[in-house]
């Protein structure tokens, strides 16, 4: 173990033989043993290196241990340090208790016994281990998150602009086409009119006539804008797997509202667009059961409800797990409500007081375009999460997976008792195979290898590509004999199959090195198992391949 890696613990005491002896009964591989003769000596050192331990003298000329340890706990930095307290006087209830009182988490009085010293040790060093792996864990999760955060961040902004692209793609070419030509006449036509306005010899009958052409007109203009102001522009797939956004597809609302004039409001402002499907509902649960049925794509509530609140509504419909968006238009204007309810998943609120054509037809297009982000996010995010701990050739788990899986096993072992078997398994000459044949035929095989391996365990078992041609699987609560019994099946399977690439057959042959840990074996860790199970694998290719072999 290099020595950067060392475990540290520093014993602090003032007499020289002290120092000596402890530091003679303390040594051993992998634990690097720092003294200090005194208080301030100990101080400095605990700021230089991280210590997973100290054995602290209570009787020091200066600056005594009580001291020593107040001072450690008021630092930010050093106040999770343990701390033992050694003495040769002084073993009344009222000293220990200040000593406690001052941090220490317990206490040796001199003369030292070896083995309880030794042992309390020991467990304070298993901690910080344990403590290192925490942290290191967190950290690489920490880095990991914050790469899907940016995968997701490059995810986002390019659907955003992939979104943005194809509307105004197909509106000049569908809509704003139609825009155009719609506007070239009518610009014309309103343009002669006001010049017949500007003439004052109108006769009457001719001003009423200038009149409804002016009416006609200003509908036409209405029309325009409409068509350039709602765009319900989800993705549809046509034959050969084209799509192109379909401005005309239908759109089901299910409107939660238990008034009826206000539900007749909205009826009324969105009666001409014929895509619009609104359906209603006056009560949450009933509002609840028509979800179940599917088919709805956008859901208006008012947030006083006959059964309870938007609040609740959304918090219903968040458990069931149902994502459709949510637009809470209510007459309640607070803004303390909207953004809790925001905050509980609404995509938007408006209040009754400005509800108009132009802005409730924003928010319908908004609230769905949102809603398709958020679908293509989570897609994104469970394909990345699938991609970081598969292998990309196989669809097996990796190495990451493999090791942190392993962990897990041997923690379930330790603390349940149960029993746990490791297999390497390495496909004999592959590189011949490459060679001959091919990369891409060594990838079939492996395409191959991998899903007999798969076929032939338990759905508990968890087998991974550990690297090249190597594979491991993990055999939970399994013993020795049948994780070989389980192997040797594997080996002769793989002997007899015929690999096929391009109308070549091509025979091959795996090496197997098995390990166990059996019930109450005691601790071990997961680096201990995979040398073991990697021995054997060597063992069985030195012996001639094909083979399974056992350490």
């Amino acid at each position: 173990m290099p020595m950067e890696e060392k475990i540290k613990i520093l014993v602090v005491d003032d007499r020289p033989e002290n120092l000596l002896s402890i530091g003679a009964v303390l040594e051993r591989p992998g634990l690097t043993i720092i003294t200090a003769a005194s208080g301030n000596e100990a101080l400095g050192l605990v700021l230089e290196h991280n210590f997973a331990l100290i054995l602290l003298d209570v009787q020091m000329p200066g600056m005594d241990g009580f001291e020593v340890a107040e001072l450690l706990r008021s630092n930010e930095k050093t106040r999770h340090l343990p701390i033992i307290f050694v003495t040769a006087i002084n073993k009344e209830r009222p000293h220990v208790f200040t000593g406690y009182e001052k941090g220490a988490v317990d206490y040796l009085f001199k003369p030292l016994d070896p083995l309880i010293l030794r042992s309390k040790v020991n467990v304070f060093v298993e901690l910080f281990q344990q403590r290192q792996k925490l942290q290191k864990s967190n950290a690489e999760l920490s880095l990991m998150v914050d790469k899907l955060e940016a995968v997701n961040q490059q995810i986002r902004e390019q659907q955003k602009s992939v979104i943005e692209e194809e509307r105004l793609k197909v509106l000049l070419q569908m809509a704003g086409a139609t825009a155009h030509e719609l506007n070239q006449p009518l610009m014309v036509l309103m343009g002669n009119i006001q010049l017949l306005e500007m003439d004052g010899n109108i006769p009457d009958h001719l001003g009423e006539r200038i009149k409804k052409i002016n009416a006609a007109a200003a509908r036409i203009a209405d029309t325009v804008k409409k068509i350039q102001t709602l765009r319900h522009d989800q993705p549809k797939t046509y034959a050969g797997g084209k799509t192109i956004l379909n401005l005309d597809q239908r759109v089901s609302i299910l409107c939660l509202e238990d008034n009826d004039d206000d539900f007749a409001q909205i009826q009324r402002i969105l009666h001409t667009h014929k895509q619009l499907s609104l359906t209603r509902e006056k009560t949450i649960q009933a509002a609840l059961t028509h979800l179940e049925k599917g088919g709805v794509d956008l859901i208006f509530t008012e947030y006083r409800l006959a059964d309870g609140s938007g609040l609740e509504f959304l918090e219903a419909i968040n458990r069931e797990g149902i994502e459709t968006p949510v637009v809470v238009i209510t007459g309640l204007g607070d803004e303390v409500i909207a953004s809790r309810l925001i905050q509980v998943g609404a995509s938007d609120y408006l209040p009754k007081t400005k509800l108009s054509e132009k802005v409730l037809l924003r928010i319908i297009s908004n609230a769905l375009e949102k809603a398709g982000l958020r679908r293509e996010m989570r897609i994104a995010q469970e394909k990345l999460a699938e991609m970081s701990v598969r292998d990309e050739l196989t669809g097996m788990f990796n190495r990451r997976y493999f090791q942190e899986a392993l962990d897990r096993e041997i923690f379930g072992v330790q603390r349940y008792g149960h029993g746990i078997a490791l297999c390497m398994f390495d496909l004999d000459h592959f590189k011949s195979i490459n060679d001959t044949y091919g990369h891409l035929c060594g990838d079939a095989i492996l395409q191959a290898f991998s899903h007999i391996l798969d076929k032939g365990i338990r759905k508990y078992d968890v087998a991974c590509r550990y690297g090249g041609e190597e594979f491991a699987v993990i055999l939970p609560d399994t013993s020795l004999e049948k994780a070989v019994n389980l192997c040797e099946r594997f080996r002769e399977q793989v002997d007899q199959h015929e690999f096929t690439y391009e109308n070549q057959t091509i025979h091959i042959t795996t090496s197997v090195g098995v390990t166990a840990l059996s019930p109450g074996a005691g601790t071990a860790i997961g680096k201990d198992l995979v040398e073991r199970a990697d021995k054997a694998l060597y063992r069985a290719k030195e012996s001639g391949r094909n083979k399974v072999m056992v350490m």
